[in-house]
């Protein structure tokens, strides 16, 4: 490449004088530039040259104005090499210009793709070539290699010069292994082993077992994060004044591992003094908002219960009209008694309106798809309460590995500007998968699936399954926003064929179609309507099968509409802590085909954090069922329990049954009681293994028919067990071993059940 650099330009006054050209500082009265000469321009134009300079034809020879043109070409990047000189009256301009872009190339990347590093690198064909903007992209490059966890990565560029001024640009890189986390340490911790704040951190250490986690790598980020994570457990445990004083990661020469060290200063454990509500609010009473107050005198300093205090107090605040509230919790020490004073301060706040909703990181997923998730919108009243819940909706579409919202300041003081950034997950699988039950025996399942279609939000289903007892195929659609309204609209088509012998003595063929749609009534209560027409076919009744079954045999075609009022206040659906759902369901069929019945089912769980990451949840559920217009209520109608249902009992183990044949004939009420706490295991959170406690108690009585060999005693069965639940990469798998306490004679009990290779 020619070009003697920027300094050489710079000096090019102190070379004319050595060589004998007139310096352009040597101004005098009268002089000025006459005409103006560029020279070694070959793609630039001499008027593109010209426009760059701070001087023109009939300007004096200023010093100043023409070292400032000097340094107004260099900036423009075009030239690899700018020198000023005067001749006489003329001033000439030699450039030498940077050849441009050809083609960019990387070699030996395995790990990341062509298409993301070109986005990195932001260096296109026919752009012109700069060894400013080489060394820029070599620098994003390693920073992109480390953000995912190759710190050993090393870079070079390649020019290979052609003809026309023109170059090939080739980054070689050797990626290197993943730079793992080797060893975390603790400095200053005396109240808490090394192990107990390994377990509170992200960061794990390397172990063989690891392979479906990067969080063993390091990421400076993350070791961030672990420290408010540090003052978190702290802080909830009565250490008001912790810190941590640093936290070094040190790289090993060959690249491959960092050995992270934490110091922290634990200090003194404080309790709560005197807790206060302070208004300065017209007409709020702070006393009617002591209820709303978690922290109680006395108890051991928490500042999660502080931060819980604050969002309870701003949510009753916001619901009583003060849409501009700010709570502020002043915290007072006092280190003598150890001690902690907290007054809640509720102040007018300033009004402030959202600007903008800035959304960034979601590359298949529309943007609409997450506005429409947002309880503010451009132009409303800022309001953190509304904040919390659209953040918690879109947590909810399971679309996002990770979605972190934050506020600034926008173009006034009286504006904020919403960030949104998220990390995309994978929404579609197709899967072929084996596994075994305990009810339906080995089986093996085909399923695709995609719950984001198109990045639009909408869902699609078509499984296949088959197993020793059962086949099934199914397909489903859900449109969430149907004709831009918070409408969700979808079709339900399934076929299955089930074996019942071991039951009740009898093969089922079943077909149904459904459509349905949703709506929100209010926030947390929606509304749903469906249509479901069924078609059922009992078939291959065994000859000793009950007279009751016998009966039943033969083709029905069942027509019912439903309602569904679902109210739902969890945390999150998907494992919830903290929180409860209610769910009522009504069918009545009747309009056209064979059926006649109403039914009705009341379900409702409660989820409540007893310890970090020790549930409790606490659930029932009642149904009831029966025929009008003379018509009884048919055995595919009736309720079931056992299995999953009730626990400690088999697939239909309990409730009305033919003694004379064993088999089972369902019921037409029912009522479950459970309680179950969800437990870790001390095994790494990455592995997702929990365990599970469990009661079940409930009952299945009442049917439609009679006779001698009906036996149906209506009385209360109990079963304890515990659980196990694996959410491995390959399919979930859960174990349950559970005890029947109280059972009927004629009850079938099941002590181990499995499933591995289904969805639960």
């Amino acid at each position: 490449m020619p070009g003697t650099g920027r300094a050489v330009g710079l000096l090019a006054v102190l070379i004319l004088l050595l060589f004998g050209g007139t310096p352009v500082t040597a101004q005098q009265p009268g002089e000025v530039i006459r005409d103006i000469v560029v020279e070694g321009n070959q793609r630039v134009e001499k008027e593109t040259v010209e426009s760059y300079l701070r001087v023109r034809r009939g300007d004096p020879f200023d010093p100043v104005r023409l070292d400032d043109s000097l340094r107004s070409l260099f900036a423009t990047g075009l030239f690899d090499d700018v020198a000023i000189e005067r001749r006489g009256e003329v001033l000439v301009v030699r450039v030498v210009e940077n050849p441009i872009i050809n083609r960019v190339a990387f070699e030996g990347n395995r790990r990341i793709g062509d298409e993301e590093l070109e986005a990195e690198v932001r260096l296109r064909p026919r752009t012109v070539f700069s060894r400013a903007a080489v060394q820029s992209a070599v620098e994003r490059i390693l920073e992109l290699y480390r953000r995912n966890g190759r710190y050993a990565v090393t870079v070079e560029p390649k020019i290979i010069e052609l003809e026309q001024n023109r170059v090939d640009l080739v980054f070689e890189i050797q990626e290197g292994p993943l730079t793992r986390v080797c060893g975390i340490t603790f400095i200053g911790n005396s109240e808490y082993a090394d192990s107990t704040l390994r377990g509170t951190i992200r960061t794990v250490e390397s172990a063989w077992y690891r392979i479906f986690t990067s969080e063993d790598t390091y990421d400076p980020d993350r070791v961030e994060f672990d420290k408010e994570l540090l003052r978190r457990f702290y802080q909830a445990r009565g250490y008001a004044e912790f810190k941590v004083l640093s936290a070094v990661a040190e790289l090993t020469p060959d690249g491959r591992c960092f050995y992270i060290t934490f110091t922290l200063e634990e200090g003194p454990r404080y309790r709560f003094g005197r807790i206060t509500v302070d208004s300065r609010l017209r007409d709020l009473d702070p006393e009617q908002l002591l209820a709303f107050v978690a922290t109680e005198e006395g108890d051991l300093y928490n500042a999660e219960e502080i931060e819980n205090t604050v969002q309870a107090l701003t949510d009753e605040v916001g619901r009583l009209g003060y849409a501009f509230a700010r709570i502020e919790p002043v915290q007072n020490l006092d280190r003598e008694n150890l001690t902690v004073d907290v007054t809640y301060r509720i102040d007018q706040g300033p009004r402030v309106y959202v600007e903008r909703i800035d959304i960034r990181g979601n590359v298949r997923t529309l943007d609409s798809v997450i506005r429409r998730e947002f309880r503010l919108a451009e132009g409303d009243p800022f309001n953190t309460v509304l904040l919390r819940r659209s953040i918690q909706r879109i947590r909810n579409l399971d679309f996002f590995e990770k979605v972190d919202v934050r506020t600034r300041q926008g173009s006034a003081p009286d504006r904020i500007i919403v960030d949104v950034e998220v990390a995309e997950k994978s929404t579609g699988s197709l899967s072929f998968g084996a596994g075994f039950s305990t009810v339906d025996g080995p089986l093996a399942d085909v399923r695709l699936s995609e719950e984001n279609l198109l990045g639009r939000g909408q869902s699609l289903l078509l499984s296949f399954t088959v197993s020793a007892r059962r086949q099934r195929i199914e397909f489903s659609f859900t449109e969430p926003y149907f004709l831009d309204r918070d409408l969700a609209a979808g079709i339900d088509l399934a076929r299955t064929e089930s074996d019942f012998q071991t039951e009740s003595s009898f093969d089922e063929t079943l077909t149904r179609g459904r459509v349905r749609a949703s709506y929100a009534l209010t926030e947390y209560l929606r509304h749903s309507v469906r249509y479901t027409l069924k078609h059922s076919d009992i078939r291959d009744v065994d000859n000793d099968a009950s007279d009751f079954i016998k009966d039943e045999q033969g083709e029905r075609l069942t027509s019912a509409i439903g309602q569904t009022f679902t109210y739902d206040r969890r945390d999150t659906r998907f494992l919830p802590s903290e929180g409860y759902v209610i769910r009522l369901d009504q069918d009545i069929a009747g309009l056209l085909g064979d059926s006649k019945y109403v039914r009705q089912e009341l379900k409702a769980d409660y989820y409540f954090s007893i310890l970090p990451e020790v549930v409790l949840n606490l659930g029932g559920a009642a149904g009831y069922v029966f025929g009008f217009a003379g018509e009884d209520v048919h055995l595919t109608e009736r309720f079931f329990l056992g299995g999953s249902s009730f626990r400690g009992f088999a697939a239909a183990g309990i409730g009305p049954r033919d003694t004379a044949t064993d088999d089972a004939l369902g019921g037409n009420l029912y009522y479950v009681g459970t309680a179950e706490i969800r437990f870790p295991l001390g095994l790494p959170k990455e592995l997702r293994v929990f365990g599970r406690a469990f009661v079940d108690a409930g009952t299945l009585t009442d049917i439609d028919v009679s006779g001698s060999d009906l036996e149906d005693s209506g009385n209360i069965r109990v079963s304890a067990g515990v659980g196990l639940s694996w959410l491995s990469p390959l399919g979930p798998l859960a174990i349950d071993i559970a005890q029947a306490l109280v059972k009927d004679d004629e009850d079938d009990t099941e002590t181990f059940r499995l499933s591995f290779g289904t969805r639960f």
